[in-house]
């Protein structure tokens, strides 16, 4: 999708750059950054959100921190795809806090899945208790992550 498409200009880019790098700016330091006043911005700002652009804003967390010391890149198969079960395995996954990231994907597997666990076991024991047991689940391949080089959500907008 191309810029032009979807109406943003250089002052839509530069607020949704901004909040990439620092999502608890209030108003008056976005509209400040800017180098406008406070009433425009917060319009630009509330018709970003209204029209999708920004969908929410969260806090980035340290899983190490948390004593979340596993990642893992899930690679999942289906036996059938003719039936209700990519949907329901599409729903189940939702709810299940472990599993950051859920691609369909085309190739030789039909998702991969991004999976943190406290470590070694405790992913052991979510893939016997909850990927196994998952609709439509015929087989799994996991990758561990043996080091983190980097991790980010942050889009590459273009320059305007």
């Amino acid at each position: 999708m191309k810029i032009s498409e979807v109406s943003l200009d250089a002052t839509d880019l530069h607020i949704l750059r901004l909040l990439q790098e620092e999502g608890r700016l209030s108003n008056a330091r976005l509209a400040d950054r800017l180098k406008l006043s406070e009433t425009p911005v917060w319009r630009r700002l509330r018709r970003l959100e209204e029209e999708g652009f920004i969908t929410g804003y969260q806090a980035l967390i340290n899983r190490k921190k948390l004593g979340i010391g596993l990642v893992a890149f899930v690679r999942i198969v289906f036996a059938n795809h003719g039936n209700e079960q990519p949907s329901q395995f599409e729903q189940a996954i939702m709810s299940i806090p472990e599993i950051l990231s859920c691609h369909n994907v085309a190739g030789e597997a039909d998702y991969f899945l991004q999976v943190v666990a406290r470590d070694l076991e405790a992913y052991g024991e979510f893939v016997s208790n909850v990927l196994r047991r998952l609709p439509g689940v015929a087989e799994i391949q996991s990758s561990l992550s043996m080091r983190e080089i980097k991790s980010s959500n942050r889009l590459p907008l273009p320059l305007a």
